[in-house]
């Protein structure tokens, strides 16, 4: 029998990703979104719907057997300057989201947290979502509500847009010649490509990753600044100039989220996974089919 998904927050960058890797692996895919997804696939199914409208929410939830939840604020220059909003969509929204889970009496619910819950860094956006992950477990503890919390890292890659760093960078790199970064270049990052978060998104459904939590980052530690070389390299015929302005990136970690402890997280990688060049010449190509669109 065909098992059924729904991804809230599914046209978004990530969550079109798990939602095409969960019509891969066979299953019959919903997406719930506020905007129709660009990306959506013949055989999947869309609705449009706010995770603050309860009652829209549980219906959709209703004979799903996996419920995830990429829906809410994912940037944390704009949740650090809207803590409501933060609260309201990350906090609410991620409530309406277990409650329909609940009903529906689904076999997994998955929550995409962030790497930020480990810091004191990242402002409203790390408390929104260390809260998630709080009503989750305790969903399971009083109505035995089984899930996974996935705590992502630096994502990239095809679908991206001006959120994205990598994505800013190339664009830059392209239109400006020129690549401007807030800080020093010499913070660190574990990059990963959407593609494999994807997939890692998809294998965490087997039984034995039940009621778990995962670190879903890349495989190495990259600076900033080699990041941002390995971009000027690639485009080779294009003069990029890096300017690294030194500033404190406030809500952003510079070396490691991690500052605390809340519950271990496992780390999980796929295996093979997306090398760093290819994704970048991924996310250029991308970059460079647009810019093409927008001149004809």
């Amino acid at each position: 029998m065909q098992q059924h998904a729904i991804v809230f927050g599914g046209s978004g960058f990530l969550g079109s990703h798990v939602a095409d890797e969960l019509t891969s692996q066979g299953m019959n895919v919903t997406i719930f979104d506020l905007n129709e997804s660009p990306f959506i696939m013949p055989q999947q199914n869309f609705i449009k719907g706010d995770i603050l409208d309860a009652k829209a929410v549980a219906e959709s939830c209703r004979g799903k057997d996996f419920i995830y939840n990429f829906a809410g604020l994912a940037d944390i220059n704009a949740a650090k300057d809207n803590p409501l909003l933060t609260a309201q969509l990350n906090i609410i929204g991620q409530v309406n989201v277990l409650e329909g889970a609940r009903q529906a009496k689904c076999k997994r619910f998955i929550y995409a947290s962030t790497v930020y819950v480990y810091s004191e860094s990242g402002s409203f956006y790390r408390i929104s979502k260390q809260a998630g992950e709080k009503y989750t477990e305790q969903y399971w503890e009083k109505y035995q509500l089984p899930y996974s919390i996935l705590r992502y890292g630096s994502l990239y890659g095809p679908r991206s847009d001006h959120r994205n760093a990598i994505y800013r960078f190339i664009e830059s790199a392209l239109k400006e010649g020129k690549i401007h970064y807030s800080g020093t270049g010499d913070e660190l990052r574990e990059y990963i490509h959407v593609g494999d978060a994807a997939k890692a998104s998809v294998d965490i459904l087997k039984p034995e990753f039940q009621n778990q939590h995962f670190v879903i980052t890349g495989s190495q530690l990259f600076r900033v600044r080699d990041v941002i070389t390995m971009i000027s390299e690639i485009l080779h015929g294009v003069k990029v100039e890096a300017i690294f302005e030194n500033k404190d990136l406030e809500a952003h970690y510079n070396i490691t989220p991690y500052a605390f402890k809340p519950r271990l997280g496992k780390k999980y990688m796929v295996n093979p996974f997306v090398d760093m060049g290819q994704g970048i010449l991924d996310c250029v190509e991308q970059i460079h089919k647009s810019k093409s669109k927008s001149n004809e």
